[in-house]
């Protein structure tokens, strides 16, 4: 069965143009099953049916692989067979039939109000720097863009007369709304710290670097880690928490899902439905803490 394997890896290769982590990790996934597949005694790849297929799945249950690899595992196998059908070494593809366990999403992690204070305090608003430091994490956690939205905006796409930005991503745009706190720091950086840091009048991007450059998203990563370490947050925090943050503290105060999910720009309402159970879960906690007959 290991020709097999080494065609489907050429197949992946020469014709899917797939990357080199996605062959090593088809791979290593075909190699386990066919040990597997050899303890059971099964040695030809036409006599593999459904049955092994569900007992392989129970076997790596059983041994406690995580979820997710058992998932990309399910995924391998279909891969594989589906290709052995289409190329005509097998007539039927027994993984019609296999489903993948339910991975159950982590809540995401989020900062409490007190702790985005703390961290949006830090900067110093006596530098130029501090000033723009200041002005990127107001506006991330006013907004809730990604990073990488947040150091593609334009000067262009900020309107401080009607407090909102212009967000434009590959697959769509959208206008996402900000608050006066956000709105009083941008007004400082946009005409007093931008300007003398940067050189051109060609230069659009809002927020760049110490040389007038745009900020990369390394450079943002390190202050974000330099300012929640002098604010004292234990919490691994990334770009991403602050967006997290953003949304869960819009939905336990009260807004609706289809303004969250638009603002947040998911094409899909159940990836913006997290935060709802996330709410859910913190009145249940509240609940159970506080009624007398809980």
């Amino acid at each position: 069965m290991y020709e097999m394997i080494d065609e489907f890896v050429t197949y992946l290769t020469e014709v899917k143009k797939s990357s080199m982590n996605t062959v090593v990790s088809y791979r290593r996934d075909l190699v386990k099953f066919n040990k597997f597949m050899e303890t059971q005694g099964v040695t030809d790849i036409l006599k593999v049916n459904p049955t092994n297929l569900n007992s392989y799945i129970i076997y790596m249950e059983k041994e406690k692989f995580a979820t997710s690899t058992i998932s990309r595992n399910v995924a391998t196998l279909k891969a594989y067979f589906g290709y052995l059908c289409r190329a005509g070494y097998i007539g039927i593809d027994p993984t019609l039939q296999l489903k993948a366990p339910k991975i159950e999403k982590k809540m995401p992690e989020i900062l409490t109000p007190k702790e985005v204070d703390l961290l949006l305090s830090q900067p110093s608003m006596k530098t130029n720097k501090g000033i723009r430091d200041r002005a990127m994490l107001e506006l991330l956690y006013a907004t809730g863009i990604r990073v990488s939205e947040l150091i593609s905006l334009k000067l262009s796409d900020v309107n401080l007369g009607a407090s909102y930005i212009h967000c434009q991503d590959v697959n769509r745009e959208r206008i996402v709304p900000f608050g006066n706190m956000a709105k009083n720091v941008l007004k400082v950086y946009i005409r007093e710290a931008r300007p003398a840091m940067v050189d051109s009048e060609e230069e659009k991007i809002l927020f760049t670097n110490c040389n007038g450059t745009p900020m990369s998203r390394q450079g943002f990563w390190k202050l974000l880690k330099k300012y929640a370490k002098n604010a004292g947050i234990q919490t691994d925090i990334t770009p991403h928490t602050l967006r997290h943050s953003f949304a869960a503290h819009l939905v336990a105060n009260g807004a609706d899902l289809r303004s969250v999910q638009e603002m947040l720009g998911h094409s899909d309402i159940s990836t913006t439905q997290i935060y709802a159970r996330m709410n859910n879960r913190r009145i249940k906690e509240v609940y159970s803490k506080a009624h007398p007959r809980a």
